[in-house]
């Protein structure tokens, strides 16, 4: 199997297995609200829109799941550009995606999932364009939950946009 070349060494020892369990818990009182728990953090809540039957208290589950795509990336983008000494002062994520609510309904034939889902991922550098797509393929090879989609055949719709360093405006808590 021939690697592509952009794609930078491994992190880790990639001849020994490393085993990371993630661990949740929640409840459900009969209805769409859902109390999750996730170590020790406070509990977050999931729940539907009331326009499908949900009381619109919390997000969806399928909303968390874009969450933890924009929120692993994050994680990615930083992990990658710390191994290429990749300089950048922020990144603004955006995502959105299209399912046809027909499926989790339980209507044969139709996936009760995404369809396609479009991510812009806005990088606030002033590194090349060169290394910008170096970063985007190491980023996209190794983000857990882009594959997740990816393997579930979701139609990926990833645009990189490069902005000037200067013009980044620190929004983050």
């Amino acid at each position: 199997m021939q690697i592509d070349p952009d794609i930078i060494e491994p992190s880790i020892d990639p001849n020994t297995k490393k085993i990371a369990v993630r661990h949740v818990k929640a409840t459900n009182a009969s209805g769409t609200r859902t109390k999750i728990q996730v170590r020790d953090f406070k509990p977050i809540y999931s729940d539907e829109p009331d326009t499908l039957g949900g009381t619109n208290t919390a997000p969806s589950p399928l909303e968390m799941t874009l969450a933890a795509l924009v929120g692993c990336d994050g994680v990615i983008i930083h992990g990658v550009a710390t191994a290429m000494n990749f300089d950048y002062v922020g990144v603004d994520l955006r995502c959105e995606s299209q399912i046809d609510v027909r499926g989790p309904k339980g209507v044969p034939g139709i996936r009760p999932y995404f369809e396609e889902l479009s991510l812009e991922i806005t990088i606030f550098t002033d590194e090349s364009d060169e290394r910008l797509l170096k970063l985007s393929k190491n980023v996209e090879f190794r983000c857990p939950v882009m594959n997740l989609f990816s393997a579930a055949g979701v139609e990926m719709n990833v645009s990189w946009i490069r902005k000037p360093a200067i013009e980044y405006v620190n929004n983050v808590d």
